[in-house]
């Protein structure tokens, strides 16, 4: 997403889509955000998110355990099926590149024809040997990635009394944030779907219990439409 500021009131920012702003991309969403919406609802859900973990301690271990397995379990499941698909491709350049040879032999591609296509075809190759290197390598690594309860309720624990965000707390805490473009449901409402994963956890379901306020954002939006924060958990 991109980061813009109104043109006549500087103090609204927000971000928007970059693949629908630049007309090139396939999405028809802006997906605009307020960054003042964007920044309360990341504090309400880390302040939520320190509750639990310091108020329900037992709990929270247990679904930061199940969720990091999750997590690795997919990460690694997508790099061995990207691995497997850059090795397949490699067999492939070398079945063709033995074809061109042999036609190249019999005068069916002439000699400059052969050069030009075995440079590109050389070319790939290479580009799929340093990707199959760094994927075999991150592969071999994924073990030692793995966090355990107590270095993320550690970690969260550090920022137990946050009266506002910081890049520390946002690079330790959060891997990536998911924002949906804002819809209006049947009550007549307004609501944005925001998805945060956490470090090496992934999304968290966050129970409704006691001591764990509740997370209540609207703002209003440059249209004069109230938009209601609304979180989703699946992936």
């Amino acid at each position: 997403m991109n980061y813009h500021f109104n043109q006549k009131n500087h103090d609204i920012k927000y971000f928007n889509c970059s693949s629908n702003n630049n007309r090139k991309g396939n999405c028809t969403q802006t997906h605009y955000i307020r960054v003042d919406f964007l920044e309360q609802v990341v504090l309400q859900e880390i302040r939520r998110l320190t509750k639990f973990a310091t108020q329900y301690e037992k709990q929270f271990a247990e679904a930061i355990i199940k969720n990091s397995k999750i997590s690795f379990e997919k990460d690694k499941h997508s790099k061995r099926k990207e691995l497997n698909s850059l090795l397949a491709r490699d067999k492939d350049l070398d079945n063709i590149f033995n074809r061109m040879y042999e036609d190249n032999i019999s005068g069916k591609i002439d000699d400059d024809r052969f050069a030009k296509m075995s440079k590109i075809y050389t070319d790939e190759q290479k580009e799929i040997a340093e990707k199959v290197k760094n994927l075999q390598a991150e592969l071999e690594k994924e073990d030692e990635k793995t966090m355990t309860a107590d270095t993320f309720i550690s970690t969260v624990r550090k920022y137990t009394r946050a009266k506002k965000l910081t890049r520390e707390m946002l690079n330790e805490l959060i891997d990536e944030i998911k924002i949906n473009h804002a819809e209006k449901i049947i009550s007549g409402e307004t609501v944005q779907i925001i998805t945060i994963y956490w470090n090496c956890v992934g999304t968290i379901e966050i129970p409704d219990l006691p001591k764990i306020p509740d997370v209540d954002v609207t703002v209003n939006t440059r249209k004069g439409v109230n938009v209601k924060y609304a979180p989703k958990l699946s992936a």
